[in-house]
């Protein structure tokens, strides 16, 4: 039978200095990890904090994307095959991958790889928001073309300026739920970083090749070495620290008609001229809600006037 201490260590009997100075070292060591901001609830606090701040994303004054901005990539839903809403690419990250103190003495931040998810929130926020970046040296501010290289960096400060890559899929390097090509966010920057919009409609994408990319409509992201398309799959879903939300992947789903699924139709959102706090998402959203209630009170007059 085990031993089991039956005295408060203020009784000094048995190895009671011992008890004393264990129980002091451990009260030391938490206030040490308190003031270091390292104790697990204070992590979990600051990555919500931080990870959910707001963020302005970039105006397009000509309607076309450039390099430099600040977009969010959202796939719209729907799908034959399975029941998908619309969703957002967004990091995934808990209190482990936040840097200490410790190790850098710059400000804490989130350190790769990460893995990214379909979030269902259409907020603006570190989280969600993605710079468009060159790999050719081209300056910011020039037009993105279909079929062009880029890459997808997160923003500078918390969110670690890590890049979106991906790599063919192994039997150890794979995505959890699909088994597909596994999407993650990492610090260096190489080939596996490298990404290229496509045309959406594959009837009219040869005669759109070097065209200026346009915001908010629908295209394909195509991974420069696997040649996979970003794809959500709704019937995945992961549960993360910010709640339900789907797998995303680099797998390209084609219908009978050899044309790539909805799975696979990414918009590039960016702030509305006239309300930059806001997306075009969420003013399309707010326009189609009173157009709903513009219709009910149309109805309602009708029934009253009949």
């Amino acid at each position: 039978m085990a031993h089991v201490r039956t005295y408060n260590p203020r009784v000094r009997v048995g190895n009671w200095k011992e008890d004393v100075t264990l129980e002091e070292e451990t009260l030391k060591n938490f206030i040490l990890q308190k003031d270091r901001g390292e104790l697990t609830v204070q992590k979990e606090g600051d990555l919500r904090q931080n990870i959910l701040k707001p963020v302005s994303l970039s105006v397009s004054q000509d309607g076309f994307l450039h390099f430099g901005d600040t977009v969010m990539l959202v796939n719209s839903g729907g799908g034959e095959h399975e029941q998908r809403g619309s969703c957002v690419l967004s990091i995934i990250a808990d209190s482990s991958n936040i840097t200490s103190q410790s190790d850098s003495n710059s400000v804490p931040h989130l350190r790769g790889p990460l893995q990214v998810g379909g979030a269902h929130s259409m907020t603006p926020c570190v989280r969600n928001a993605f710079i468009i970046t060159s790999v050719d040296r081209t300056s910011d501010g020039e037009v993105l073309r279909y079929d062009q290289s880029f890459a997808l960096r997160t923003t500078a400060g918390f969110a670690g300026e890590l890049f979106l890559a991906s790599d063919h899929k192994t039997f150890l390097k794979c995505a959890k739920k699909s088994r597909l090509q596994e999407l993650s966010l990492v610090e260096e920057f190489d080939f596996l970083c490298w990404w290229k919009v496509v045309y959406f409609d594959p009837q009219e994408r040869l005669e759109n090749e070097g065209y200026p990319v346009q915001v908010n409509s629908k295209v394909l992201i195509s991974h420069c070495k696997t040649n996979q398309c970003l794809a959500a799959l709704g019937n995945h879903i992961l549960w993360t620290p910010f709640g339900k939300e789907y797998e995303l992947s680099a797998h390209t789903f084609l219908d009978s008609h050899k044309a790539e699924r909805d799975n696979n139709h990414w918009l590039f959102f960016m702030a509305h001229p006239a309300n930059q706090n806001q997306s075009l998402m969420q003013l399309q959203q707010d326009s189609d809600i009173t157009d709903e209630q513009r219709e009910t009170q149309e109805d309602t007059q009708v029934k009253e006037c009949s």
